[in-house]
Order: structure tokens, then sequence, then C-alpha cells
């Protein structure tokens, strides 16, 4: 057992990709990570699929879409009538790994289970608009293998957060006054330097750079504060009158600023007997098309950062490989030495061949983006209901959108001449479309998406 790598895992809230120092994108500090990336494989082309909070989790810890592991929206109260939260019956690789010795680990936000009566009273408490976001996961099957937990459902509150740890009942939360990423850093460490033989896993799951921003320590503010908005919104589809981009843009790079800070720290305690993949849930707009958030296909929605290091099996440098969400659990199983125990099924594909040797291996041609309109939008007012049902292909070189909810229509970028998906092609690239049409058909026959039924 003790020759298997350990796995960690690093997730940072709606972290972009272009919010990384070594693409020279974004105007960001991260000289951790970019030290990181010179012994890693940097992907430069991993899709969120589905860029919103619960769904990439569910997706990453099942490596299943939506529709079959049951977070097709957010949890949280509006959702939880539908039964929106990570199914218990679902094989997660956290579940395979605690099944053959692993000491599994949770660290952090894990948003995957649905608010029930309590939960307002015990956690953050409804928000302003009557929503609960937060839950109580108890122990048991609910927290798929994970033996030590230290974490809270969805908890905005920086500053300020909570945590269940381990057996402590619903009315037990610990109340921490400490910048989140520092405190969940702290407790990292700890279990990572346990005197202990047996092999583990550990997910470390940040919530910055997560809204709200400003809720980032004045040390990593800093180093932005003097520096004028349009000078940190450097990219041409931006637009400077999003106010709330131009208000925010300095708060959220020093977030990451911050999270490149602690990942500094959890990096000193990690030896090289040890896989660990850095990576987010999806990115965020940042007033580029006028949009804040995410969910959207744009890049800044769609790309994440990842980085993978395992010394003597993944080697350095840039692999442009197409990575799906759901392809990161085979994968990880592929790199450890465990890809006989992938459960069948998966959506996912193993694409550790070709991490390990960028020139082989299977390598997808495209990968998916899905907005699934939310579950309750026949039935709520909800001024934050989602109502779009649509699918998309993200290539290379293009990205085709189709929407068919609330209206019908199609998008085309052609990113070789547009790499911020400024103008819509498709009027005279019917040929181009068509073409990206079978292949998004062909894609979601293979994960049985209902849009093919």
């Amino acid at each position: 057992m003790a020759s298997r790598p350990n796995l960690l895992i690093v997730l940072a809230d709606e972290w972009r990709k272009a919010a990384l120092g070594r693409f020279g994108e974004d105007p960001v500090h991260t000289p951790n990570l970019d030290r990181f990336a010179e012994d890693s494989t940097v992907i430069t082309h991993a899709v969120s699929n589905f860029p919103v909070c619960s769904p990439h989790r569910a997706m990453l810890m099942s490596g299943m879409f939506p529709w079959a592991n049951g977070v097709t929206a957010n949890c949280n109260s509006l959702t939880s009538p539908h039964d929106v939260g990570l199914r218990e019956d679902l094989t997660c690789w956290s579940d395979v790994l605690a099944s053959v010795g692993y000491r599994c680990g949770y660290i952090g936000k894990w948003h995957l289970d649905r608010p029930v009566d309590g939960d307002e009273t015990y956690g953050e408490g409804p928000r302003r608009d009557g929503v609960v976001w937060d839950a109580y996961t108890p122990p048991g099957r609910r927290r798929h293998g994970f033996e030590t937990w230290h974490s809270y459902g969805c908890c905005d509150r920086h500053f300020t957060p909570h945590y269940w740890v381990d057996d402590a009942p619903r009315d037990k939360p610990t109340r921490v006054d400490r910048w989140s990423p520092e405190h969940d850093t702290n407790v990292a460490i700890d279990f990572i330097t346990r005197d202990d033989e047996q092999p583990w896993a550990l997910v470390v799951s940040y919530n910055p750079p997560h809204m709200p921003f400003h809720e980032v320590p004045e040390r990593y503010r800093r180093q932005y504060a003097d520096i004028p908005p349009a000078d940190l919104l450097t990219r041409p589809n931006v637009d400077l009158g999003t106010r709330a981009a131009v208000d925010n843009v300095a708060s959220y790079f020093a977030m990451v600023t911050g999270i490149d800070d602690q990942i500094g720290r959890l990096l000193e305690v990690v030896g090289d007997d040890t896989l660990v993949l850095i990576t987010s849930d999806h990115g965020e707009m940042l007033g580029s098309h006028g949009l804040m958030a995410k969910k959207t296909w744009y890049d800044e929605s769609l790309l994440v950062p990842m980085l993978i290091r395992l010394p003597g099996t993944v080697p350095p440098g840039e692999n442009d490989l197409l990575v799906s969400t759901p392809d990161i659990y085979p994968t990880l199983f592929g790199l450890m030495g465990f890809a006989d125990h992938v459960p069948p099924g998966l959506h996912g594909r193993d694409l550790s061949a070709a991490v390990i040797d960028p020139a082989g291996g299977e390598r997808p041609r495209c990968a998916v983006y899905l907005n699934l309109p939310d579950p309750h939008a026949g039935s709520s007012n909800h001024p934050r209901v989602d109502r779009r049902d649509v699918r998309g292909l993200r290539t290379h070189r293009w990205t085709y959108v189709v929407q068919r909810e609330p209206e019908h229509r199609r998008l085309l970028y052609d990113l070789t001449a547009d790499p911020y998906q400024l103008t819509d092609v498709l009027a005279d690239n019917e040929d181009v479309a068509a073409g990206l049409e079978a292949l998004l058909r062909e894609e979601l026959v293979r994960v049985d998406d209902p849009w093919t039924r």
C-alpha cells in the first residue's frame, strides 16, 4: 500500500484559466503556481462542461454528467424539492480509494447536498432572498468515503466560515475567525503531515476567489489597490461599463494571489509520492461581453486552470488535451495505477496515456458545453431562475452553441481568427456548423444526454 501514490486535489471556486500568471493573460501574481507549473503538466484546454459550482463538483466526483449523477443545478432550497443532490448510490472515486485502504479527507466547500429542515437554523441560514444554500452532510454514504470531514455546504462568508468537523451533529458547527483558505490550509497541512504509513487522498476546496470579492485580506489587496481597473481588465472583449467588474477586479485578483500563497504552503509539505491536481470548478466573466459570474459558453467561464504533477510519471510541459470534467476521475485512476478499479458506466474517459505522452493516447476532438434549465423553471418566478436549455462544443478552433429555450438560436465562433469570441460567424460557415452539429450529437448520444432521446 505504501507504494501507491497519495492524491491531493486542490479546487478553487470561480478561478478562470486566464487568471494564472504563467499564461500572461490577466495581470495577476501567482508565483507559487508558476513555479509548480514548471514541474507539472499544464492542461491548456481544461473545460468545465457545465460551468457552475454543484454540477461541476458532481461530475468531478462521479465521472458522470448531471442527468446521471443527480446534480442538474446548484444545490439550494429552490432545487431541493426536485432532489438535486449527489446521489448516494454512485461509486465516486473517493468511495473506491477508501475501499482499497486510503485515508480520505475533504476540507472546505462541498456544495453537493440538498438543504433540509434544520439546515437553515445551524448553517449559514437563509440569504436576503430567502434561499438557503448551506447544507449539512451527515456521516455515512452521503460523504462518499471521506472519513476526515472538515467541511460545509455552501457559505460565502470568507472571513467567518463555519465547518462541520468529522462526526459533529448539525447543531454543532465549528465557527472560525480566519480567512477560510488560510484555515483550510492549516487543517490540510495537519492531515498531510500526520505520521501514518497509510496512503491518503485529500480534497482542499477553497471558496475564494468566489464572491463576495471584497472579503480578502488587505495584504493581498494592496498588490492591486493602486492599479487602474482599465489596466487590470485587459481582455479586448471587456465592457468597462460593467460596474461590478470595475469595482471588483482588484479584489478578485487579490483573492487569486491569496490562494496562490496558500497553495504554496501546501506544496511545501507534499512529497514526490503524491499526485497533485490543481484546478477550479469554473471561471468568472469579470466584465467580458458585459457579463459577470459564469454558466455561459465563453472561455472566461468555460476554461479553468489544470496543473498535474506526479514525478516520474507525468512529464512537465504544456499539453493542449481537451479535458472534460468527467474525464478527471478515470484519468487520475489511470495515472495512479488504478485503471482496473474504474467502475463501469462512467461518461468520463481515461486520458492518462495522453497526459503521460502528449504524442500518444486518446485525444478527444471536443468537449461538450451544457446549460440545463433550473428544474423549477416552469413553476417559479424567482429572479435567479435560469430557463436556458443549451448544448455546445468547444474544440481547439471552434465554439459552437445551440440553444433551444427560451428561444432557438445557434452561434459559431472561430477561435483562431477571433480568440475573444467577439463575432458570430455562423452565417458564413454553415458547412462547418453542420459538421460540428454532427459531432455534438455523437457526443451527446455517447453520454446518453436526454436531448437525443
